[in-house]
């Protein structure tokens, strides 16, 4: 009994120490590199280690089937790890590109998002004529009144339904809009069953050229153009609000977008409150966009820290065999150093920087991996809506840099153990052993 709450300590304190080293910020792994760099370079025991691991790394071509297992299987983590989190990044940074401090959204007081908000046509005359709204040259608000719906279309890969945001638009929304571009076609007229088409929703879905035709809400509608945002806004498709209105029977909106300019935001607000008649909730759209983006990037962070920490277990394994075979191969190699003064600090040390050595090759193949085959690629998943949101994958330096230092924690883990082996295995036993 006494045996196993001992090597279940050992593992919680191994597990411990992985996370604090994962969770170091770069300036501390610095500092740990230079201190290593300075002990192997003027201290006796370090100049020892410093050889061992010389010649420990000259016998890696003889190894080095068994040692591909480690570096691919480091690298698989790695891999899958980056993939993961970078998918989150690139979701969180599409939608938070969407909003900011200068646009105000209204919603129903207390809805989440717009899916489940309700604003009265009666309500949309007040807020126009509210102070913080910012105007035209002609003395017209910028204010854009909007409601949304859910239709199915077939995706280009296979042909099945997805759901997409069809977006009605209110007079003032392509100038409420900063960064709205038609880069095909023009912009829907008013009052007419025509649409135009975001980029993203373009190259995702079937039947949004421009001069194609849908059939939505057992109407006809035209594609007549297509448009760039760069942000959330490109995996929709957007006409006009009283045509949506009239198509789908809704009598509401469902938010309103007001350009405030930063300082007129707290004016609108403000404004917005005090009146009993309105009871509605304003965000900038930032806070709004970065909250619908919140819960996806976490569910996905963890998701990926779950799945990445599975397949360490492994790779820890893999690493734990494929050194232990290493240091028997080499046992007499190690035993005959030892002889001639290589005590039991500098061999430990030499088979942990040989098997992180190892682990570093891992991470970097598996972080070049993930980033040839997934940054910038562009897929589409179910957002707050209900429909899909068009997104690139992000492989980000901070994701690369996390992923070696997970591959690193591995390969610390992973030789650990056969590095305690080899210094305390006899040296008469070893050099007997073939």
């Amino acid at each position: 009994m006494k045996d196993f709450l001992k090597n279940v300590a050992v593992v919680l304190v191994l597990i411990a120490l992985l996370v604090v080293w994962i969770l170091l910020p770069w300036q501390g792994v610095l500092a740990v590199i230079v201190l290593l760099a300075l002990w192997l370079s003027l201290t006796k025991t370090g100049r020892l280690a410093r050889e061992a691991t010389r010649i420990g790394i000259a016998s890696l071509p003889q190894r080095w089937g068994a040692s591909s297992v480690i570096i691919v299987g480091i690298a698989g983590v790695v891999g899958v790890l980056v993939a993961m989190l970078a998918m989150g990044e690139g979701f969180q940074a599409t939608l938070q590109a969407a909003g900011n401090d200068e646009t105000a959204i209204v919603l129903r007081g207390g809805s989440q998002a717009e899916t489940n908000s309700v604003i009265t046509r009666s309500q949309v005359p007040l807020l126009s004529a509210l102070p913080g709204v910012q105007r035209d040259s002609e003395g017209r608000p910028l204010l854009s009144a909007e409601l949304s719906q859910v239709v199915n279309l077939p995706m280009r890969s296979d042909g099945s339904d997805a759901n997409v945001q069809f977006r009605g638009l209110g007079e003032g929304a392509w100038e409420v809009r900063e960064g709205v571009r038609i880069v095909e076609g023009r912009k829907p007229g008013t009052g007419l069953r025509e649409l135009a088409a975001g980029r993203g929703a373009q190259s995702q879905f079937q039947g949004l050229d421009v001069g194609s035709t849908l059939m939505l809400g057992n109407q006809q509608w035209t594609v007549v153009g297509t448009f760039e945002t760069g942000d959330a806004y490109e995996s929709e498709l957007w006409g006009d609000a009283q045509t949506l209105a009239t198509t789908y029977n809704r009598g509401s909106f469902q938010s309103v977008l007001v350009r405030t300019g930063k300082d007129g935001f707290a004016t609108f607000k403000a404004a917005v409150e005090e009146d009993p008649k309105l009871k509605l909730d304003v965000l900038t759209t930032r806070d709004y966009f970065t909250r619908q983006s919140g819960g996806l990037k976490t569910l996905l962070t963890v998701l990926g820290t779950v799945i990445g920490g599975i397949m360490a277990v492994g790779a820890v394994f893999g690493a734990l065999n494929t050194m232990y075979a290493a240091v028997a191969a080499r046992a007499r190699e190690i035993a005959t150093m030892r002889a001639i003064g290589f005590r039991g600090t500098p061999v430990v040390t030499a088979v942990m920087l040989e098997t992180m050595l190892l682990a570093l090759l891992g991470g970097l193949l598996g972080g070049l991996i993930a980033w040839v085959l997934f940054n910038n690629y562009s897929v589409s998943t179910l957002g707050s809506n209900f429909s899909q949101v068009v997104f690139q994958f992000q492989v980000t330096p901070e994701l690369l840099w996390s992923g070696l230092k997970w591959a690193m924690g591995i390969g610390l883990i992973g030789g650990l153990f056969p590095a305690l082996r080899a210094a305390r295995l006899p040296i008469t036993t070893a050099l007997r052993e073939v």
